[in-house]
């Protein structure tokens, strides 16, 4: 009982979050270990297979999402990050001991460490959601996102060091190392508390105040856990009737069709085609070889982490939508110019002008439509609902990367890069129209009270 009185607020957020570490590490090692892999297995214009390769993980990801969802109404949030660590170790592990020109294997044990993948991107924005008070519940969540993209960061770091090794050990290293930060969430992990609203819903009502001791103010407490109990006792009583189709039913219809609207078009917007592919984006735009673009990457990296951390002081200052809104429409300028400008300006336009724009995407996605997503996954989805919604949503979002990681090499074997790039930008102003028509405001409101607000909301949005 003393030992877990000791635990503080700023471990339970940081812990809570590293699942983050081990999902933005499995996005961005491929970008460094693809193209050592491409020459080590002789892949070189096998654009399906590369995609396969790329995109396996986001196909595990897909059911790892749901299962992670149905699975943490009734295990508990905390549980289930233990599994998918455990999970991911296996996956890793797996990864790195792939026998040579085992393609198939390689799809399989990555689909495996997708499925921990899954879980970490529906289980993580959950647990933050629930352990965070609601003034500061973007911000905290965010956090999520500063974690995602540090572990990309760590990813092309590690892949830069490692590229004068042998081609064989280079990219079977870069895979494998992913076990470590899985290791160190398990252990993490292991010292967290369960969510309050989850120990009230398993009528454990001492452990959620014990909780909420940890990461509210006294004076907070009691008030807060009336709130969650009532809120509890509202949904016990359809929770025997709750299924696959109570997501569709006029009272929560509007509320998962925004949410997991939004995590779909994250991903089609096309930001995982940079993650994935810039070292050979950077090859076919400026000639130089894709194992020699690794700085790249890194490049990519650190604007992704400062976006993130610029996204940490704003979250809770402006609106979900004006955010997102904006934030979409630089994307999309940013992916439509460079085609723009080839059109007009040919063979004269350098090449290194797509890659600026590439920039400006990143920088705005990181800071937008990356961590916000997350933060609406999170939030919007009523108690009853939030595990099943939960995993629906991300396993939307792995959907749309899975695509993205598939068709993405193949569509550029048939067209110009500016033109698969418009295409992701059209995208993105669709997306900015998604959020102006369909998702309703979600900043500063407690959990139930967007519960308790889900009848007016559909009304807004007409769903």
């Amino acid at each position: 009982m003393k030992k877990e009185k000791k635990i503080s607020a700023s471990f339970i957020y940081f812990f809570g979050a590293f699942g983050g570490i081990l999902f933005g590490y499995d996005i961005g090692v491929m970008t460094g270990a693809l193209p050592f892999l491409q020459d080590d297995w002789n892949l070189t214009g096998h654009a399906g297979l590369i995609g396969w390769i790329t995109s396996a993980v986001m196909l595990g990801a897909i059911f790892g999402g749901a299962m992670a969802g149905i699975l943490s109404d009734r295990l508990g949030r905390r549980k289930m990050i233990l599994i998918s660590a455990v999970i991911f170790v296996i996956g890793s592990i797996l990864c790195g001991i792939a026998p040579h020109n085992g393609e198939y294997y390689l799809i399989g044990a990555r689909v495996v460490l997708g499925l921990a993948v899954g879980a970490a991107s529906a289980l993580v924005p959950s647990y933050m959601s629930e352990m965070a008070p609601a003034k500061l519940r973007g911000r905290l969540s965010g956090i999520n996102q500063v974690m995602i993209v540090s572990g990309m960061l760590l990813s092309y770091i590690i892949d830069f060091l490692l590229k004068g090794l042998p081609e064989m050990w280079a990219w079977r290293l870069m895979l494998g190392l992913a076990a470590v930060p899985a290791v160190i969430l398990f252990f993490g992990v292991m010292a967290l508390p369960e969510s309050p609203r989850f120990l009230v819903k398993s009528k454990k009502l001492d452990e959620a105040r014990k909780v909420l001791g940890y990461i509210r103010k006294p004076t907070e407490v009691d008030q807060e856990l009336d709130q969650i109990i009532k809120t509890a006792q509202q949904e016990e009583k359809i929770a025997h009737t709750t299924t696959w189709g109570t997501l569709l039913t006029g009272r929560y219809r509007a509320l998962v069709f925004a949410g997991i609207g939004v995590a779909a078009f994250q991903q089609f917007q096309g930001a995982n085609a940079i993650f994935y592919y810039i070292p050979l984006i950077v090859e076919k735009a400026t000639g130089h070889s894709a194992s020699e673009a690794l700085m790249w990457p890194i490049i990519q990296g650190v604007i992704l982490v400062l976006g993130a951390l610029f996204f940490l002081v704003i979250a809770d200052k402006f609106n979900r939508r004006t955010l997102l809104t904006v934030g979409g429409a630089v994307m999309g300028l940013s992916f439509i110019l460079p085609a723009i400008i080839n059109t007009f300006v040919k063979s004269d336009a350098s090449p290194m002008i797509m890659l600026v724009f590439l920039c400006v995407y990143v920088a705005f996605y990181s800071c937008t439509w990356a961590p916000l997503t997350w933060v609406i996954v999170g939030e919007i989805f009523p108690l009853a609902i939030r595990g099943r919604a939960s995993g629906l949503a991300s396993s939307f979002n792995w959907i749309g990367s899975f695509l993205v990681g598939l068709l993405f090499p193949i569509m550029t074997a048939y067209m110009p890069q500016e033109l698969v790039f418009a295409i992701f930008g059209i995208i993105c102003f669709l997306g900015v129209l998604f959020i102006r028509f369909f998702v309703p405001e979600t900043r500063g409101r407690t959990l139930e009270e967007i519960e308790q607000d889900g009848k007016q909301i559909a009304k807004e949005v007409r769903i």
